[in-house]
Protein backbone atom coordinates (compact mmCIF):
# COMPACT_ATOMS: atom_id res chain seq x y z
CA UNK A 1 0.00 0.00 0.00
CA UNK A 2 1.88 3.28 -0.98
CA UNK A 3 0.75 6.13 1.45
CA UNK A 4 1.72 10.15 0.59
CA UNK A 5 1.37 12.49 4.36
CA UNK A 6 0.63 15.92 2.79
CA UNK A 7 2.28 18.79 5.52
CA UNK A 8 0.51 21.27 3.88
CA UNK A 9 0.73 25.12 4.68
CA UNK A 10 -2.42 26.07 5.93
CA UNK A 11 -4.04 30.00 5.88
CA UNK A 12 -6.86 32.02 6.63
CA UNK A 13 -7.93 31.78 3.16
CA UNK A 14 -10.27 28.63 2.53
CA UNK A 15 -9.93 28.90 -1.01
CA UNK A 16 -6.30 29.00 -1.09
CA UNK A 17 -6.06 25.85 1.13
CA UNK A 18 -8.75 24.01 -0.75
CA UNK A 19 -6.44 24.54 -3.86
CA UNK A 20 -3.13 23.60 -2.22
CA UNK A 21 -5.41 19.99 -1.12
CA UNK A 22 -6.68 19.96 -4.93
CA UNK A 23 -2.58 20.37 -5.98
CA UNK A 24 -1.05 17.95 -3.44
CA UNK A 25 -3.63 15.26 -3.87
CA UNK A 26 -2.96 15.03 -7.71
CA UNK A 27 0.54 14.81 -7.18
CA UNK A 28 0.17 12.01 -4.78
CA UNK A 29 -2.31 10.45 -7.46
CA UNK A 30 0.11 11.10 -10.76
CA UNK A 31 2.77 9.51 -8.05
CA UNK A 32 1.27 5.74 -7.69
CA UNK A 33 -0.40 6.68 -4.03
CA UNK A 34 -3.27 4.41 -2.93
CA UNK A 35 -3.58 6.46 0.12
CA UNK A 36 -3.20 10.00 1.14
CA UNK A 37 -4.06 11.71 4.57
CA UNK A 38 -4.09 15.44 5.11
CA UNK A 39 -3.47 17.62 8.83
CA UNK A 40 -5.72 18.52 11.53
CA UNK A 41 -7.71 21.28 10.44
CA UNK A 42 -6.41 21.14 6.79
CA UNK A 43 -9.04 24.31 5.92
CA UNK A 44 -8.65 26.25 8.98
CA UNK A 45 -6.01 28.12 10.73
CA UNK A 46 -6.02 26.05 14.31
CA UNK A 47 -7.44 28.89 15.88
CA UNK A 48 -10.79 28.97 18.04
CA UNK A 49 -10.85 32.33 16.05
CA UNK A 50 -11.48 30.59 13.11
CA UNK A 51 -13.31 27.65 13.90
CA UNK A 52 -17.04 29.03 13.82
CA UNK A 53 -16.66 31.13 10.84
CA UNK A 54 -14.64 28.33 9.03
CA UNK A 55 -17.28 25.63 10.12
CA UNK A 56 -19.54 23.79 7.45
CA UNK A 57 -22.38 20.70 7.14
CA UNK A 58 -21.36 17.68 5.61
CA UNK A 59 -21.53 18.12 1.79
CA UNK A 60 -20.11 21.66 1.96
CA UNK A 61 -17.70 23.45 0.44
CA UNK A 62 -14.42 21.67 1.73
CA UNK A 63 -15.93 18.46 2.42
CA UNK A 64 -17.18 18.55 -1.47
CA UNK A 65 -13.66 19.16 -2.38
CA UNK A 66 -12.38 16.17 -0.82
CA UNK A 67 -15.08 14.33 -2.50
CA UNK A 68 -14.37 15.57 -5.92
CA UNK A 69 -10.63 15.50 -5.22
CA UNK A 70 -10.68 11.53 -4.30
CA UNK A 71 -13.03 10.48 -7.18
CA UNK A 72 -10.66 12.45 -10.08
CA UNK A 73 -7.17 11.06 -8.77
CA UNK A 74 -9.16 7.81 -7.97
CA UNK A 75 -7.76 7.20 -4.62
CA UNK A 76 -8.67 6.99 -1.11
CA UNK A 77 -8.42 10.58 1.10
CA UNK A 78 -8.00 11.12 4.99
CA UNK A 79 -9.30 14.26 4.84
CA UNK A 80 -7.08 15.62 7.65
CA UNK A 81 -10.35 17.63 9.98
CA UNK A 82 -12.27 20.63 9.74
CA UNK A 83 -14.86 22.28 11.99
CA UNK A 84 -18.32 20.34 10.88
CA UNK A 85 -21.63 22.02 11.74
CA UNK A 86 -24.06 19.07 12.62
CA UNK A 87 -27.34 20.69 14.23
CA UNK A 88 -26.48 23.05 17.19
CA UNK A 89 -22.86 21.65 17.44
CA UNK A 90 -19.68 22.23 15.81
CA UNK A 91 -17.09 19.12 15.80
CA UNK A 92 -13.62 18.58 14.75
CA UNK A 93 -14.48 15.87 12.11
CA UNK A 94 -11.97 13.68 10.10
CA UNK A 95 -14.16 12.35 6.93
CA UNK A 96 -12.01 9.52 4.40
CA UNK A 97 -13.69 9.37 1.44
CA UNK A 98 -13.02 5.98 -0.85
CA UNK A 99 -11.71 6.13 -4.42
CA UNK A 100 -14.91 6.95 -6.05
CA UNK A 101 -15.36 9.99 -4.10
CA UNK A 102 -17.96 8.13 -1.22
CA UNK A 103 -17.46 9.15 1.97
CA UNK A 104 -16.43 5.69 4.28
CA UNK A 105 -15.85 6.92 7.83
CA UNK A 106 -16.69 9.87 9.76
CA UNK A 107 -14.81 10.60 12.88
CA UNK A 108 -15.30 13.26 15.79
CA UNK A 109 -12.65 13.76 17.87
CA UNK A 110 -13.42 12.43 20.89
CA UNK A 111 -10.98 14.10 23.35
CA UNK A 112 -10.84 17.48 23.40
CA UNK A 113 -7.57 19.82 23.76
CA UNK A 114 -7.94 21.85 26.96
CA UNK A 115 -5.38 23.42 28.87
CA UNK A 116 -4.85 26.53 30.88
CA UNK A 117 -1.72 27.12 32.52
CA UNK A 118 -1.70 30.24 34.38
CA UNK A 119 0.43 33.06 32.97
CA UNK A 120 1.72 30.49 30.11
CA UNK A 121 -1.04 29.18 27.59
CA UNK A 122 -5.16 29.11 27.08
CA UNK A 123 -6.85 26.68 24.53
CA UNK A 124 -9.56 25.44 25.19
CA UNK A 125 -11.41 23.40 22.36
CA UNK A 126 -14.94 22.72 24.16
CA UNK A 127 -15.11 26.08 24.14
CA UNK A 128 -16.06 25.62 20.69
CA UNK A 129 -16.60 22.42 19.62
CA UNK A 130 -18.48 19.22 21.17
CA UNK A 131 -16.93 15.75 21.62
CA UNK A 132 -17.21 12.66 19.38
CA UNK A 133 -18.16 9.36 20.77
CA UNK A 134 -17.25 6.47 18.31
CA UNK A 135 -14.29 4.61 17.64
CA UNK A 136 -13.78 4.78 14.18
CA UNK A 137 -12.54 2.03 11.68
CA UNK A 138 -13.46 1.86 8.13
CA UNK A 139 -12.54 -0.98 5.22
CA UNK A 140 -10.40 -0.61 1.86
CA UNK A 141 -8.96 -3.59 -0.28
CA UNK A 142 -5.54 -3.61 2.09
CA UNK A 143 -7.44 -3.97 5.26
CA UNK A 144 -9.13 -2.28 8.09
CA UNK A 145 -7.63 1.22 9.11
CA UNK A 146 -8.38 3.35 12.19
CA UNK A 147 -8.63 7.22 12.25
CA UNK A 148 -8.56 9.23 15.55
CA UNK A 149 -7.32 13.28 16.29
CA UNK A 150 -4.63 14.57 17.51
CA UNK A 151 -5.14 14.47 21.37
CA UNK A 152 -6.73 11.19 20.93
CA UNK A 153 -3.15 9.17 20.31
CA UNK A 154 -2.89 10.56 24.16
CA UNK A 155 -5.00 8.22 25.12
CA UNK A 156 -4.37 4.20 24.82
CA UNK A 157 -7.27 2.62 25.62
CA UNK A 158 -8.87 4.17 22.26
CA UNK A 159 -5.91 3.71 20.19
CA UNK A 160 -6.01 -0.06 21.88
CA UNK A 161 -10.04 -0.22 21.43
CA UNK A 162 -9.23 0.73 17.59
CA UNK A 163 -6.90 -1.61 17.09
CA UNK A 164 -8.90 -4.61 18.78
CA UNK A 165 -11.73 -3.84 16.03
CA UNK A 166 -9.13 -4.49 13.40
CA UNK A 167 -7.43 -1.42 12.44
CA UNK A 168 -4.09 -2.30 10.86
CA UNK A 169 -3.14 1.71 10.61
CA UNK A 170 -3.81 4.31 12.88
CA UNK A 171 -4.31 7.63 10.64
CA UNK A 172 -4.21 10.62 12.95
CA UNK A 173 -4.07 14.20 11.48
CA UNK A 174 -2.70 16.34 14.34
CA UNK A 175 -1.71 19.32 14.94
CA UNK A 176 1.34 19.54 18.06
CA UNK A 177 2.37 22.89 18.71
CA UNK A 178 6.01 23.82 19.88
CA UNK A 179 5.67 23.00 23.49
CA UNK A 180 4.84 19.19 23.67
CA UNK A 181 5.83 18.34 19.86
CA UNK A 182 9.79 18.10 21.00
CA UNK A 183 9.28 15.85 23.28
CA UNK A 184 6.10 13.72 22.42
CA UNK A 185 5.22 13.87 18.76
CA UNK A 186 7.66 10.82 18.00
CA UNK A 187 7.44 9.23 21.27
CA UNK A 188 3.78 8.78 21.03
CA UNK A 189 3.76 7.74 17.62
CA UNK A 190 6.54 5.16 18.18
CA UNK A 191 5.08 4.07 21.22
CA UNK A 192 1.22 3.38 19.87
CA UNK A 193 2.70 1.21 17.30
CA UNK A 194 4.70 -0.56 19.55
CA UNK A 195 1.85 -0.94 22.16
CA UNK A 196 -0.76 -2.01 19.45
CA UNK A 197 1.20 -3.72 16.71
CA UNK A 198 0.10 -1.81 14.03
CA UNK A 199 1.42 1.37 11.75
CA UNK A 200 0.79 4.85 12.83
CA UNK A 201 0.55 7.90 10.89
CA UNK A 202 0.44 11.45 11.91
CA UNK A 203 -0.56 14.00 9.55
CA UNK A 204 0.40 17.86 10.48
CA UNK A 205 -0.12 21.03 9.28
CA UNK A 206 3.54 22.65 7.87
CA UNK A 207 5.51 25.43 10.50
CA UNK A 208 4.32 28.90 10.05
CA UNK A 209 6.44 31.25 12.63
CA UNK A 210 4.15 33.83 11.68
CA UNK A 211 0.92 32.07 11.32
CA UNK A 212 -2.14 32.15 13.64
CA UNK A 213 -0.57 28.76 15.04
CA UNK A 214 2.77 27.56 15.20
CA UNK A 215 1.93 24.09 14.31
CA UNK A 216 5.33 21.70 15.31
CA UNK A 217 5.37 20.02 11.58
CA UNK A 218 7.36 16.38 11.45
CA UNK A 219 4.52 14.44 9.71
CA UNK A 220 5.49 10.99 10.69
CA UNK A 221 5.04 7.27 9.60
CA UNK A 222 6.22 4.53 12.32
CA UNK A 223 6.27 0.56 11.62
CA UNK A 224 5.04 -2.02 14.16
CA UNK A 225 8.66 -2.19 15.63
CA UNK A 226 8.08 1.36 16.21
CA UNK A 227 10.44 2.48 13.30
CA UNK A 228 10.50 5.64 11.88
CA UNK A 229 9.78 4.84 8.25
CA UNK A 230 9.30 9.01 7.32
CA UNK A 231 9.75 12.02 9.05
CA UNK A 232 9.08 15.62 7.87
CA UNK A 233 11.14 18.37 8.36
CA UNK A 234 8.63 21.84 9.52
CA UNK A 235 8.24 22.85 6.36
CA UNK A 236 5.38 21.72 3.35
CA UNK A 237 6.19 18.60 1.63
CA UNK A 238 4.72 15.63 1.05
CA UNK A 239 6.35 11.97 2.12
CA UNK A 240 5.61 8.67 0.46
CA UNK A 241 5.95 5.28 2.23
CA UNK A 242 5.18 1.77 1.24
CA UNK A 243 3.67 -0.24 4.06
CA UNK A 244 3.90 -3.69 3.96
CA UNK A 245 1.11 -4.79 6.17
CA UNK A 246 2.39 -8.57 6.17
CA UNK A 247 4.72 -7.14 8.77
CA UNK A 248 1.64 -6.77 11.06
CA UNK A 249 1.61 -10.92 11.53
CA UNK A 250 4.79 -11.22 11.61
CA UNK A 251 5.23 -8.75 14.45
CA UNK A 252 2.25 -10.63 16.19
CA UNK A 253 4.44 -13.88 15.46
CA UNK A 254 6.88 -12.90 17.44
CA UNK A 255 6.04 -10.59 19.98
CA UNK A 256 2.47 -11.84 20.81
CA UNK A 257 1.07 -8.88 22.99
CA UNK A 258 -2.72 -9.54 21.63
CA UNK A 259 -2.72 -12.96 22.33
CA UNK A 260 -1.35 -12.66 25.81
CA UNK A 261 -3.34 -10.35 27.04
CA UNK A 262 -5.17 -11.27 30.52
CA UNK A 263 -8.76 -10.75 29.73
CA UNK A 264 -9.61 -13.27 32.53
CA UNK A 265 -8.48 -10.36 35.10
CA UNK A 266 -8.51 -6.88 32.87
CA UNK A 267 -10.31 -6.17 29.79
CA UNK A 268 -10.56 -3.09 27.96
CA UNK A 269 -13.90 -2.27 26.22
CA UNK A 270 -15.95 0.09 24.62
CA UNK A 271 -19.35 1.39 27.11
Amino acid sequence: MKLTVIQMGVGVDKGKNLDVMRHFVRDAAQDGADIAILPEMFNCPYSSDYFTDFAEIAGGESYTALSQAASSSGIYIVGGSMPELDGDNVYNTSFVFDRSGREIARHKKVHLFDIDIKGRQRFMESETFAAGDDITVFDTEFGRMGLLICFDIRFPEICRLTALKGANVLFVPAAFGMITGPLHWELLFRLRAVDNQVFTVGASPARDENGVYVSYGNSIVADPWGKVLYRANAAEEMGFVELDLNEIKQVREQLPLINAMRNDIYSIEAI
